[in-house]
């Protein structure tokens, strides 16, 4: 307990300082507003509903990007990591192509694709896949080919190998990659809410910075980094469960 209290002490004396700063008037209501009024703006947008269907909407658009990054980037990843012929045709283009940045993108996206709904979930698919895709290729490759030795001398069959041996020596590297890509989604739908959104916490900030309203800013913020925390704490349990088989060296 007294741990706690300490790592907490820090925060709290910040909250405070903020408090006293935005009272007096040394930090204008216009540059940040203070902690309290914060909470106040989030008990009423909470309270009117305004919150909660904002959330559903960059809600359902993550997870649809989310969704068609997984299966384009574990694909993609299975092609190259099981196979030379694989490699050669599909990862220098992988490389290559995500080394282009996102943002520079939306411009071209837009012109392709228009600015509905379809250009911010293409935007959080792209920047999605390719954390999936260098993780699970590295899984695949960082196999040990001793067990895939001994499978083979076990009498599996191709497939089987992939099942069996690849697929859940590559778990764990497939896991951090979910991780990863749920956090570059959260960043991304930040900059794709921008383009022509009419609902969605992007939205939000937008409408509150034409406004100068920057505790509406700071409550979307930090409901972002709660969605963040919340998506990230559902893939470590997954993980804690699909992964009891791995032995960790920190105990307790």
């Amino acid at each position: 307990m007294n741990n706690v209290l300490r790592r907490a002490a820090g925060p709290l004396a910040l909250l405070l300082l903020w408090e006293a700063a935005s009272r007096t008037g040394v930090l204008p209501e216009r540059i940040l507003a203070a902690p309290s009024q914060i909470f106040v703006t989030l008990g009423e947008l909470v309270v009117s509903g305004e919150i909660g269907g904002n959330v559903l909407v960059s809600l359902q658009r993550v997870l649809t990007g989310l969704a068609v990054s997984l299966t384009l980037g574990t694909s993609l990843a299975l092609v190259a990591g099981l196979t030379r012929q694989g490699e050669v045709a599909v990862d220098s283009t992988m490389q290559m192509v995500r080394t282009l940045p996102f943002l520079g993108l939306v411009p071209l996206f837009i012109l392709w694709f228009g600015i509905g709904e379809f250009t911010k979930i293409a935007l959080i698919a792209f920047a999605t896949t390719f954390p999936m895709y260098l993780t699970l290729y590295s899984g695949i490759r960082g196999i040990d080919a001793k067990l895939v030795e001994a499978a083979r001398l076990f009498g599996l069959s191709y497939p089987q190998l992939i099942v069996h041996v690849i697929l859940p020596g590559a778990l764990p590297s497939f896991l951090v990659g979910l991780r990863y890509s749920l956090g570059v989604a959260w960043l991304s739908l930040v900059a794709v809410e921008q383009i022509n959104a009419t609902a969605g916490l992007g939205y939000l900030i937008n409408n509150a910075r034409d406004f100068m309203r920057t505790d509406v800013i700071v409550v979307c913020l930090l409901i972002y980094s709660l969605l963040g925390l919340a998506t990230d704490a559902l893939v470590r349990a997954i993980e804690h469960y699909a992964l009891a088989w791995r032995p960790s060296f920190i105990k307790g």
